[in-house]
């Protein structure tokens, strides 16, 4: 765990990890150099939270800030002629996936003598840092889109957190936050390193709930990619340590509203490619320039996964088929299942293999647009 670093992939330049960093010295995002993975044999099984991987960790962390996240339910329904396995991340303690990344984040810069951070977010992202600053006695700032819904802010308020709403498009929040980085420490859950290491104990979660086996597949919501990297980085971990024999296929679900990572990866790709972007229901994705797209497109190629773009009317019928079912999801992670009836069309998962849905955050965060939904549209 020692020789563990911080790492600029673009020019491979290693930074040491007792200096918290959230940028190389270029202004470029870092990762943490991969990890040797962990066996059976080192899961604390009497932890019932992430911290039970606690040994895939590149340091270790003396007093982690911790709500219970993680250990979230995994849940077969039928979808067609499959049998896919939801993983439900809205049981995370703030409502979403985010809580896994910020427990380590925001565990390690504490570690480390931070004491206030700041952070950009239109949602579920500022409600985790929120909520884990506040159990961890930390000042937190969040910047938001003047348009971010009020009941959003409001989870976010009830936390304790001070927050700056920014006019403009989504980029202006984090734009302003950078600018505001000289003064308190930015724990972007997009930029700082360590949240991919939290996000990373989705893989070795799922891998403990198969009996120790990787899927054959894995599909969910993608847009800034935390979740997609986090289970691409814990999976290949799993593959080095001798767990698993071969990675699970990853597949990257998005609003054809706001899918560049669909546009690059169709184009054969890293590299931005145009695509019109407007509004969409999955708010949570719609992301414009994802700061790792070359991670993300090496992920789903390593994978031998792909990606899927998905219409208005696709994501709300599968909100919909979600709650006839009992999950109660937010419109974003709605599309991981809409992409099911694409991929399984096409050939891409079948039938007998066994799949995973990543079901990101919890309709509650949502209810009004859910609401309409629900009440507007046709049964399914």
């Amino acid at each position: 765990m020692s020789e563990a670093h911080y790492v600029d992939p673009a020019s491979g330049t290693l930074y040491p990890l007792d200096r918290p960093r959230w940028c190389s010295d270029e202004g470029r995002p870092l990762l943490v150099t991969p990890g040797r993975g962990l066996s059976r044999d080192e899961i604390e099984r009497g932890t019932r939270s992430l911290w039970r991987y606690r040994a895939a960790l590149p340091v270790a962390i003396a007093d982690p800030i911790s709500l219970g996240e993680g250990c979230t339910p995994a849940v077969e329904r039928p979808w067609g002629d499959l049998r896919p396995v939801f993983k439900l991340e809205w049981f995370n303690p703030t409502g979403s996936f985010k809580d896994r990344g910020t427990s380590v984040m925001l565990s390690y810069l504490r570690q480390h003598g931070i004491d206030a951070v700041l952070e950009d977010s239109s949602g579920n992202g500022g409600s985790s840092v929120a909520g884990y600053g506040a159990a961890g006695g930390l000042g937190v700032k969040i910047l938001a889109p003047a348009s971010t819904s009020p009941a959003k802010i409001a989870q976010v308020r009830a936390y304790g957190a001070a927050v700056q709403l920014v006019e403009g498009p989504r980029e202006e929040s984090e734009a302003e936050a950078i600018r505001q980085a000289d003064r308190t420490f930015y724990a972007s859950h997009n930029w700082q390193a360590f949240f991919l290491e939290g996000t990373k104990s989705l893989a070795y979660e799922i891998w403990e709930d198969l009996g120790f086996a990787a899927p054959d597949n894995v599909v969910m919501p993608v847009g800034a990619g935390s979740s997609l990297l986090g289970c691409a980085f814990g999976f290949r971990e799993l593959l080095r340590a001798g767990q698993i024999a071969r990675l699970p296929r990853l597949f990257a679900a998005q609003p054809l509203a706001c899918s560049p990572i669909d546009a690059s990866f169709r184009a054969g790709v890293d590299t931005p490619v145009p695509r019109p972007v407007a509004p969409t229901l999955a708010e949570g994705t719609a992301i414009r320039r994802p700061l790792r797209l070359r991670e993300i497109i090496g992920a789903l190629r390593e994978s031998s996964g792909g990606t899927v773009a998905l219409t208005e009317d696709e994501i709300a019928g599968a909100l919909r088929r979600l709650a006839r079912q009992g999950l109660f999801v937010e419109p974003t992670c709605a599309s991981a299942a809409a992409a099911l009836d694409r991929l399984a069309g096409v050939g891409a998962i079948r039938a007998g293999e066994t799949t995973v849905v990543i079901v990101t955050g919890t309709g509650l965060k949502a209810a009004a647009a859910v609401a309409d939904l629900v009440q507007d549209g046709p049964r399914p």
